[in-house]
């Protein structure tokens, strides 16, 4: 039962925020709309930004877990934007709160994990440096993490997913040849 209840909980949450600014949500619109009372809420999270934090953790979690491997930045950044795609109001209310810090750790720890799920699976028998390698793994991350900072400044226009994708296939090679210099210098 306690499951249910926190799973209703997160899907009003996630439905509300969809709805409107994170700002204009309170609890009692939560509790309202799955039909619980308040103590039931207060038993699961300490107040919404614990609610929001527990919701962008296990979004990032599940990511991370159901795609161990990427085999292009391409499809790790379509990975990465998909929550967002699917809950674009949602997640320009988070953007646009003063619990936007959440948002970018999260947005920042899904680029590491498919740039460093890319290397691995692109590089898994070169002899790199564990420092080239972290430095290849930042700079890349960064790189995405601009672009999809740069998508929701504009709003989500529809077509900076396009602009993501076209960037990662222009920087093809980009990642192998900080490995194939890393090799060459050690």
């Amino acid at each position: 039962m306690a499951n249910f209840t926190k799973k209703a909980i997160k899907e009003s949450f996630v439905k509300l925020l969809n709805e409107k600014p994170l700002a204009k949500i309170s609890v009692k619109d939560i509790v309202e709309d799955c039909g619980i009372n308040r103590n039931s809420f207060y038993y699961h999270f300490q107040d919404i930004p614990a609610l929001l934090e527990e919701i962008i953790t296990e979004q990032a979690e599940e990511l991370i877990e159901n795609y161990p491997e990427i085999e292009s930045l391409e499809k790790g950044m379509e990975v990465a934007t998909e929550f967002a795609i699917h809950n674009k109001m949602a997640v320009f209310h988070i953007y646009n709160s003063v619990n936007r810090d959440m948002y970018e750790q999260y947005t920042m720890r899904l680029c590491r994990h498919v740039v460093a799920r890319y290397l691995d699976v692109a590089f898994k028998d070169a002899n790199v440096p564990a420092e080239d390698r972290e430095l290849a793994v930042r700079l890349v991350s960064c790189t995405l993490f601009g672009l999809v900072y740069d998508w929701l400044n504009s709003g989500m226009n529809e077509e900076r997913p396009a602009d993501i994708k076209r960037v990662c296939e222009l920087c093809k090679g980009i990642p192998e040849m900080i490995i194939e210099r890393s090799k060459l210098n050690n």
